[in-house]
């Protein structure tokens, strides 16, 4: 059983900056952010192979960067330019299989981190 743990949320301006952090127990091949805002659905960040390879979601590309330290089990995720409709819970999750921007294709999840930009 794979465990994730997210770090690195809080309260930020709008234009500010935050980095998260996800610690997963063990090497994993693909890890996506996910963030989800009350009353609303789901919704694909990123997703990183163990290359590091990254694919983003539309809305954060640009402003959003994703680095991986297969070393450490360790995926950060550098948000800069951040806006309001960046606030949600932001969680971290892990599959064995190929990358994919779908939630429910990931069996491993983090208990998330909380983003509020105002």
């Amino acid at each position: 059983q794979v465990q994730l743990v997210e770090s690195g949320g809080g309260s930020v301006q709008v234009g500010g900056s935050l980095n998260l952090t996800c610690v997963t127990s063990e090497r994993i091949y693909c890890v996506g952010w996910f963030r989800q805002a009350p009353g609303d659905e789901c919704e694909f960040v990123s997703t990183t192979k163990s290359s590091g390879t990254t694919i983003y979601a539309d809305s954060v590309q640009g402003r959003f960067t994703v680095s991986r330290d297969n070393d450490k089990n360790t995926l950060y995720l550098q948000m800069n330019s951040l806006k309001p409709e960046d606030t949600a819970m932001y969680y971290c999750a892990a599959r064995d299989g190929n990358c994919n921007w779908l939630a429910g294709k990931y069996g491993y999840w983090g208990q998330g981190t909380q983003v509020t930009v105002s």
